[in-house]
């Protein structure tokens, strides 16, 4: 197993005291500023049932994300449906809520619409609870609801090569170094740059690793807590974890960097802010997705659909105009709704016949496929 021989951070005396450049740090912070102001007038458009499936969306993929980030593939129906149980949203359709998915849903609400509630060892103890309502994560059984009592490291690497890329503080300073982030983290609220305590806040817990698992979920639950603290909204309107997922290796290395050496942490700060503002753009898109789906239902509302044909319509909603690959076929259409071949030509006939859907210009027999009437 190879190491690597620099310090790591928490060695320092006075660790916790970062530092970073002012002068590198501020235009990141004007663009991070400018972007969010963008994206509180947009939401500030939105009615109330429209903001509430605005939050439903951005949830979603949320709690997709931030799991997959850690290797852990969601249903997405499953995460639909535990928020739309949350937000009093229709379920229509969607299965049974699964307890595990349930679980991260709910610690990532109460983050949000109480962000004004005491952040307490306790707390955070419940949400890893949440998080792992078996005991087990995988096969493994772990410590739920409570700090580690074993050493971590952070590992890749087959079995007799493996690459020890951190290690964090050891058990016998969690309980001194959990009370003195959970001290900074209440007196910090309302004095410190917003977006510099949630990109802080993030770097400093994942820094200790208080838990056997799931550290990177709950420091990213501390990040939307923190950013609705700052905003003072209870719903989310961008997800951070979507655009950590989608640049997880940058994410990772930069967190590495960081946690080795001196205490000046501006690398970290900067791709942080970075990130924040390119997961801020994306959200123009999922609520302009929203605003396509109320118009298109708006028109369609009333128009009489089946159990089958309403699931496949929304599937459509959900990837966007144009973007389901290769168009709606009677085989895509009959391995979504779980119908035979021709109960799907039947009832995508119909949806044409009631003009919901159209055929796509391209391809003829066989290879003929069909999109919403957007309209």
């Amino acid at each position: 197993m190879t190491t690597n021989s620099s310090k790591y951070i928490w060695e320092n005396k006075n660790w916790t005291r970062f530092s970073w450049s002012s002068d590198r740090l501020l235009p990141f912070l004007g663009k991070t500023r400018q972007t969010q102001g963008k994206i509180l007038i947009r939401v500030g458009e939105l009615g109330v049932p429209l903001t509430d499936q605005a939050q439903a969306e951005i949830l979603t993929e949320e709690a997709m994300q931030t799991s997959a980030i850690e290797g852990e593939l969601l249903s997405r129906d499953s995460v639909r449906s535990s928020v739309a149980r949350h937000l009093g949203l229709s379920q229509a359709g969607l299965p049974k809520v699964d307890r595990h998915v349930d679980g991260l849903v709910e610690i990532l609400l109460d983050a949000t619409r109480n962000y004004d509630k005491p952040l307490t060892a306790k707390r955070m103890h419940s949400w890893h609870a949440a998080l792992f309502p078996t005991g087990h994560s995988g096969l493994s059984k772990i410590r739920v609801g409570k700090w580690r009592k074993q050493a971590m490291q952070v590992v890749s690497g087959p079995v007799g090569k493996e690459k020890v890329h951190y290690q964090a503080p050891p058990v016998e300073k969690i309980d001194q170094e959990m009370n003195e982030f959970l001290d900074w983290w209440s007196k910090s609220n309302g004095v410190m740059e917003g977006f510099l305590r949630a990109a802080i806040s993030h770097f400093w817990f994942v820094t200790i690793h208080p838990f056997d698992d799931g550290n990177g979920r709950i420091a990213r639950v501390l990040t939307d807590m923190a950013l609705a603290q700052d905003e003072k909204l209870q719903m989310r309107f961008y997800s951070l974890s979507s655009q950590i997922m989608e640049e997880r290796s940058d994410y990772y290395d930069v967190l590495e960097k960081c946690s080795k050496g001196t205490v000046d942490i501006t690398a970290w700060l900067e791709w942080f802010l970075g990130c924040s503002v390119r997961a801020m753009q994306k959200s123009e898109t999922i609520i302009g997705n929203v605003l396509a789906k109320a118009d298109f239902w708006k028109k369609y509302g009333q128009t009489t659909m089946n159990e089958r044909q309403r699931k496949a319509v929304n599937r459509l909603l959900d990837i966007g105009a144009g973007e389901f690959k290769g168009g709606l076929t009677t085989k895509k259409y009959g391995s979504l709704t779980k119908t035979s071949r021709a109960t799907a030509f039947r009832e995508i006939s119909d949806l044409v016949d009631k003009k919901v859907l159209r055929q796509n210009p391209e391809g003829k027999g066989r290879s003929v496929s069909y999109d919403l009437n957007w309209g």
